[in-house]
């Protein structure tokens, strides 16, 4: 059973975890989940268990806690010359799977995204540490898939598109439960920097990976705001010295009281504070300037390719931009020291979301 501690009055909704302990079940058996961040894995998030309540108090029914649980999934492979990305999302009303490929060296953006009303076709597990993600619309089936140390990616769609790439030696990721808005809240394990084997196959091309090669994954689920916009950067690869680098940042998500922004240097993870984005939404070919209030990240991002999608459907709504580009400059280690970061391929990410 879950072994979250309520606090000594019994009063806290919200009770905090920040020390290693045993999370079979997220949620707790009053209904409450913990907030802050998880050092141990949390085998199953069982969000139907969970006290939703409207924002005057009534209790939400079974069914109103369904719909309203988001889930998503996204991984990554970072190469000098190529990236692939790939997303499975479960809005419940709708579902979204997408993967792209940009080259460098050609500069194109290959791209396929598909849409499921009802999210027919569209499966995501509830387990962090071993679920299962798949995608279906006709001949086109993605899935993510767990592996000792990692996540098995594959897809197969027409066009001769097949996809396979092991991520792994997902050992130190960062697990984090956050408050969203007045009643929800939101999970996210992230990791970066992983060792990524396998190709990436399009019509007569093929991408293989090589010891360059790193990749990235992002599961995420929770009952989120409503309406939502955030920013995101994302870099995996390998620095001059030879070390696996990795590195997640995020502004407008995931942010009551704490954040989702961390380093990995050589699969091990350390914590960064609160992350700042300048750049021009409206221009968007110019670069991007990311820091954290810590002074340990300060990096300026060229973008090459984009993927952007617009959807205004009343209900759902998305405004999203997520570029494949270049970083330059510099961070730094939990020992002070400085680590110059060169020419390493990443994402940055522009979304506003209504779910």
């Amino acid at each position: 059973m879950n072994q979250v501690t309520p606090l000594a009055d019994g009063s806290a909704n919200w009770p905090d975890l920040t020390t290693a302990m045993t999370i079979t079940k997220l949620i707790d058996d009053k209904g409450r989940v913990p907030a802050g961040m998880l050092v141990e894995p949390v085998d199953t998030i069982n969000y139907l268990d969970y006290d939703l309540r409207s924002v005057m108090d009534r209790p939400r029914s079974r069914l109103a806690r369904r719909w309203r649980f988001n889930q998503f999934q996204f991984v990554s492979a970072m190469g000098p010359g190529w990236v692939f990305g790939m997303a499975l999302v479960d809005l419940k009303l709708l579902g979204n799977g997408f993967f792209y490929l940009y080259d460098f060296e050609s500069g194109t953006m290959l791209e396929r995204s598909f849409l499921q009303p009802l999210a027919m076709g569209t499966h995501l597990e509830p387990y962090p540490e071993h679920g299962l993600a798949r995608f279906q619309k006709g001949e086109v089936d993605l899935h993510i898939a767990p592996a000792t140390g990692g996540r098995n990616v594959s897809v197969s769609a027409p066009g001769g598109i097949r996809v396979d790439l092991e991520l792994r030696e997902d050992h130190d990721p960062l697990r984090l439960v956050c408050p969203a808005g007045y009643n929800g809240w939101v999970f996210t394990r992230k990791s970066a920097g992983l060792k990524v084997e396998g190709e990436v196959r399009w019509d007569h091309q093929i991408w293989r990976c090589d010891d360059q090669v790193r990749g990235s994954i992002d599961w995420s689920c929770g009952f989120m705001r409503r309406e939502t916009a955030w920013n995101w950067a994302a870099i995996a690869g390998v620095l001059e010295d030879g070390r696996s680098f990795g590195l997640n940042l995020a502004a407008g998500v995931n942010e009551t009281g704490m954040t989702e922004n961390a380093l990995w240097l050589d699969g091990v993870c350390s914590k960064l504070d609160a992350a700042r984005f300048s750049f021009d939404r409206y221009r968007p070919g110019t670069d991007w300037h990311v820091t954290t209030t810590d002074g340990r990240v300060d990096l300026h991002f060229v973008p090459a390719g984009v993927r952007k999608e617009k959807l205004n459907a009343g209900i759902l709504a998305s405004n999203f931009r997520q570029y494949v580009g270049t970083f330059s400059g510099t961070v730094i280690d939990e020992t002070g020291t400085k680590i110059p970061v060169a020419g390493l391929r990443g994402l940055m990410e522009d979304h506003f979301t209504r779910w």
